[in-house]
């Protein structure tokens, strides 16, 4: 499992008080998934509907999404609630016994059509996902409420991680066609968004269950080559053992791909990398970001590392530590280790709450340390912002802009940063 990013809190979406209310959880790839289902209830004509996309990732983003739920229903009294998602496919029966629930839709039914214009034949519609094969077809012309355009290009993980739920919800690997995803860019482009983020469970995996056995670094490729409007292409969390040689030089050239890489990295130590069953060491980690920055100077890099993990000592959780200097990671996602029920790392003995809980603020303050480091670094330089909200950007290396004046969100704006605080730049427009 790779795309951990945005597991933090939920995203409710509704437009102009108009259509289904959807409540996403978890990541980039819930995010368009939640679009294609706002399509499909509104091609339904489900207006008034209530959608809960749910995600597994923690035990908290699980115990966030049963409490919403029954907040939604307090609110709604009269509504219909479907929950689907992660959570829902792995536990459906939990989640159907809920009596604020209406109705749950696997992760694979609530992406077809016909799960939102069809009769109901059972409360529950949860499949087994590991039976799916390929990715199912379907595109978005846009993400409500977002500046920056999401588009599916793989699903699923043939990876198991000890500590990842995820495959269980997700079923195997699933490359999305070159030609389909090259097709939603144009789209998505002339609709007016300015940057597209590929998107997926695991989408260094890409490619192998296609014709050709193309890589994402190919589809990296082919989605600049046809698409020249395209100003800024960005890709979500990647495994760096899985970078192709085509998608590294695309890095180190393309000034078009952001130079912002997130890394599934998860730990510091050797052997807790093994009892994960992660398929990079430590030194392999430093490698790929010694290379990285060698080839392109202005890449900064963001990682995903889950403290406390089973077994984890003092040196091990130190080791971790190390790794955020050793790598020169400036944007951390910190996941305090929770214990996933039917996976082996649960069964392993483990570390003791309050430990994990302090292993992770230390962790967190590191990271602290290290973004409003870097955020110094940029006063005085003149850089591109996408504008996110009228007075909130992103500059390519995805730095959080603030603004004093409103300016045209989806916009890509020449920026001068003039000032630094901890956790974001403030901005002018340049001359």
């Amino acid at each position: 499992m790779t795309e951990t990013t945005d597991t933090t809190a939920p995203v409710s979406s509704k437009e102009d008080g108009d259509g289904p209310q959807i409540l996403t959880f978890g990541c980039r790839l819930n995010a368009y998934e939640s679009e294609v289902m706002r399509n499909h209830a509104l091609e339904a004509g489900l207006n008034d509907a209530i959608i809960v996309n749910t995600c597994a990732v923690t035990g908290e983003a699980v115990r966030q999404a049963r409490q919403s739920i029954r907040k939604l229903r307090r609110e709604n009294p009269e509504a219909d609630i479907t929950v689907t998602g992660c959570a829902a496919q792995i536990d459906p029966k939990a989640f159907g016994g809920m009596p604020e629930v209406t109705r749950v839709l696997g992760n694979e039914e609530k992406l077809r059509l016909t799960s939102f214009t069809q009769p109901h034949d059972s409360r529950v519609a949860v499949d087994d996902i590991m039976t799916v094969t390929k990715s199912a077809r379907h595109s978005v012309d846009g993400l409500t409420g977002r500046a920056r355009a999401y588009v599916q290009v793989q699903t699923g993980c043939d990876h198991r991680c000890t500590f990842c739920i995820i495959p269980f919800g997700r079923g195997n690997s699933r490359s999305v066609p070159i030609e389909e995803v090259v097709e939603q860019v144009q789209r998505l482009v002339a609709n007016g968004y300015r940057e597209v983020v590929l998107t997926g469970v695991d989408i260094t995996s890409f490619g192998p269950d296609l014709p050709g056995n193309p890589t994402l670094g190919m589809l990296c490729g082919r989605i600049l080559s046809a698409t020249p409007e395209l100003e800024r292409l960005r890709i979500s969390s990647i495994d760096s053992v899985e970078v192709d040689e085509t998608l590294f030089e695309l890095i180190a050239n393309e000034p078009r791909l952001m130079p912002h890489l997130h890394l599934s990295l998860q730990a510091g130590d050797n052997m807790v990398l093994k009892r994960m069953k992660r398929r990079h060491s430590r030194e392999e980690a430093i490698e790929f970001c010694s290379r990285v920055r060698e080839a392109r100077p202005d890449v900064v890099f963001g990682a995903d590392l889950i403290a406390g993990f089973p077994t984890e000592t003092d040196e091990m959780f130190e080791n971790s530590l190390k790794l955020v200097e050793d790598c020169g990671l400036t944007y951390l996602h910190i996941f305090p280790y929770s214990p996933r029920p039917g996976t082996p790392a649960a069964k392993m003995p483990q570390v003791d709450g309050k430990l994990i809980k302090s292993r992770a603020a230390q962790l967190r303050a590191l990271g602290e340390k290290h973004l409003a480091a870097y955020l110094a670094s940029r006063v005085g330089r003149i850089e591109r912002v996408l504008m996110e909200r009228d007075m909130d950007g992103r500059t390519e290396s995805f730095a959080p802009v603030k603004f004093n004046a409103a300016l045209p969100i989806g916009t890509v704006q020449n920026v001068r940063l003039i000032e630094a605080t901890s956790n974001h730049l403030i901005g002018e427009l340049a001359a």
